[in-house]
């Protein structure tokens, strides 16, 4: 048997020229860059949940169709299922006009945060309707949930202006109409809810010589100019304005995750949580000194201050605005000043 002669060798410099076996590569991806660091991870789709934003709005239809066509005193009216039966066959027209009015504002408020949302690519649910039907106006407004986590700087500020701002466009032309229709020859009637007005309906009542001369029990001549409006004078697109004001201008106040807390942190970042600091202080202030008729906001500032009055870091807080969103929200600073009534409601 012959032993196998060996093959030839190869020199060594040949060997380490030689090219790589074809079943071997090697790819070189791009150049890490730092800005890819503050790539957003991706986004799972989730599906948003639709039963209960529905049942929520159906319910929140009901409820201010009822206050409504209870002429905004639904706990008179609810003494047993005859009357309310009776109530809503004899009001149900200015039940349904009010329910349209006040829900068109509504949900404009939170459409604007929404579609932000979808532009942003930043999960969100549907708007959530909040009913309450005794209460003078039916509702506790609307929200929706998002991740806000994911938001840049930029983001949060678009998505937070985004509603009040819709909200407005909807509800300046309804309270508009309802400061026409209003009849202020009388004085609210004792006993009866008021509702506080703020500044923007002062200057609609005087830009339409809506104030009108009254004379007290002594026969003595004032003019109502609608400091204060009685539910027995108000119509459903006043209520319903009325009710986009204050929901606007609460939403817009400088603290924790509101909307105007998302606007703030836009426009001045962490330097935000001195604004919103000072202004709790000051709206304990407030209440504190106007107690029987501002102790109405007591619940309010309880619950903000058990959120945080902080508003949380973004995604990246160093993404600036620009130009015309920094002026815009500047601007938009004002509209709790021209919105909310300092002393909500009394009775």
């Amino acid at each position: 048997m012959s032993e196998a002669t060996p093959p030839p060798s190869r020199p060594v410099d040949d060997q380490l020229a030689a090219p790589p076996p074809a079943e071997f590569s090697v790819e070189v991806g791009p150049e890490l860059r730092a800005s890819d660091l503050r790539t957003k991870p991706p986004r799972r789709s989730r599906r948003r949940r639709v039963g209960l934003p529905v049942g929520l709005f159906l319910a929140t239809c009901a409820s201010t169709l009822w206050v409504g066509a209870a002429d905004w005193r639904p706990l008179e009216r609810m003494d047993d299922w005859g009357e309310m039966a009776q109530t809503l066959a004899s009001g149900w027209q200015q039940g349904l006009v009010y329910m349209l009015a006040v829900l068109a504002i509504l949900l404009s408020h939170e459409m604007g945060h929404f579609v932000l949302t979808l532009i942003h690519r930043i999960p969100a649910s549907y708007p959530l309707c909040i009913p309450v039907p005794f209460n003078p106006i039916g509702t506790m407004g609307a929200v929706i949930g998002m991740d806000g986590l994911r938001a840049n700087r930029r983001e949060i500020f678009d998505i937070g202006l985004a509603g009040p701002l819709a909200g407005l466009v909807v509800a300046i032309p309804i309270l508009w109409y309802g400061v026409g229709q209003l009849d202020l020859s009388q004085r609210p009637q004792p006993g009866e809810v008021q509702l506080n007005s703020p500044q923007i309906v002062k200057w609609m009542i005087e830009r339409q010589h809506a104030a009108r001369p009254v004379h007290d029990a002594a026969g003595n001549a004032s003019v109502n100019a609608g400091e204060w409006i009685g539910i027995s004078q108000v119509n459903p697109f006043f209520m319903a304005g009325w009710v986009g004001m204050l929901i606007t201008g609460l939403n817009m106040l400088p603290i924790s995750q509101l909307d105007g807390g998302h606007t703030i942190y836009g426009l001045f970042g962490r330097d935000a949580h001195t604004f919103a600091r000072g202004f709790i202080v000051v709206a304990i202030a407030y209440v504190v000194i106007n107690l029987e008729q501002a102790a109405v906001w007591t619940p309010m500032l309880v619950l903000v201050i058990l959120m945080g009055v902080d508003h949380p870091p973004t995604s990246d807080d160093s993404v600036e605005l620009g130009n015309g969103r920094w002026l815009l929200g500047m601007a938009s600073l004002v509209i709790p000043v021209l919105c909310f009534p300092l002393l909500g409601l009394r009775q």
